[in-house]
């Protein structure tokens, strides 16, 4: 196959340079698109990804609980976590869609780009083996394994949020949906916490209404961390 040439973009962003183009290719390539696609390299990254991360955490955190430790691998790894990651290195703009899924933006989808991005460490996986893959994923994964806190144990920040209030005896937080933007296959939603014995509102925006308040909630707890 000849070179892609958004497969050099994508090399550039995770460092490394592949030896086959075509598995570079086929992780680049969804099922709408055709096959070969990425479905096969997804399963295989999705097993790499979970066992790097679980070396990673059992590393750096010597005295953390296995359960702990399994709540804040579940959260790194959580489709979520890895869409997030892939619009940071522009996977969706190099992915080989159908027609259908071009119209629809499936390019911004997040359950498209944290299969994609699976599908990439799979094929670096195969490619050159496990170290490049245990290399790529933790240059990827740096900054969320630098912030993390092992004393919140991957909990989501809607139940953080939740346990930080009632350990104060505090009122719980209000979630209000504002607005809800494009079509019904790509929609965005906008949600508002309120906190009002702190005089705290966030909002937070998702592809669907549990992300945008659970992105409302970790704003919401950066606001009181400042209080």
């Amino acid at each position: 196959m000849e070179p892609l040439s958004t497969g050099h973009a994508i090399e550039r962003a995770i460092g490394y340079v592949f030896r086959n183009r075509g598995i570079l290719e086929q992780a680049l390539t969804h099922r709408s698109h055709g096959a070969p696609h990425n479905e096969r390299l997804e399963f295989l990254g999705d097993s790499v990804l979970s066992c790097v991360i679980a070396q990673a955490l059992y590393e750096r955190f010597n005295k953390v609980r296995e359960g702990d430790l399994s709540r804040l691998r579940a959260n790194l790894v959580r489709q979520e976590s890895l869409a997030g990651i892939a619009q940071q290195i522009a996977l969706g703009e190099q992915l080989r869609l159908g027609e259908g899924e071009l119209k629809s933006g499936g390019f911004r989808r997040p359950s498209i780009l944290a299969d994609a991005l699976e599908a990439l460490f799979g094929a670096v996986f195969l490619d050159g083996g496990f170290e490049p893959a245990r290399q790529t994923i933790l240059k990827l994964y740096a900054p969320a394994l630098s912030s993390l806190d092992p004393d919140h144990t991957g909990k989501d920040p809607k139940t953080a949020l939740q346990e930080f209030l009632q350990g104060r005896r505090m009122a719980l937080p209000q979630y209000q949906l504002r607005a809800t933007r494009g079509e019904a296959h790509a929609q965005e939603f906008e949600v508002e916490c309120l906190i009002p014995a702190l005089g705290i509102s966030a909002t937070g925006r998702g592809a669907s209404r549990r992300a945008a308040e659970q992105e409302a909630a970790r704003r919401a707890f950066e606001q009181i961390g400042k209080k």
